[in-house]
């Protein structure tokens, strides 16, 4: 009984985990995707003048 308690455990720190570093990457993601825009944007209008 406690060996399958251990398992079951250990799998949801492991799920909860794994989701946690999947948000984690996407938000990092979207927030380079974000600044690199910013920054062809600031680019583009530095060009024109």
């Amino acid at each position: 009984m406690k060996k399958s308690l251990l398992i079951v455990l250990i799998s949801v720190i492991g799920g909860v985990a794994a989701v946690t570093a999947a948000v984690t990457a996407f938000l990092i993601f979207k927030e380079k995707q974000k600044k690199d825009e910013e920054e062809l944007e600031h680019y583009l209008d530095s060009s024109i003048q």
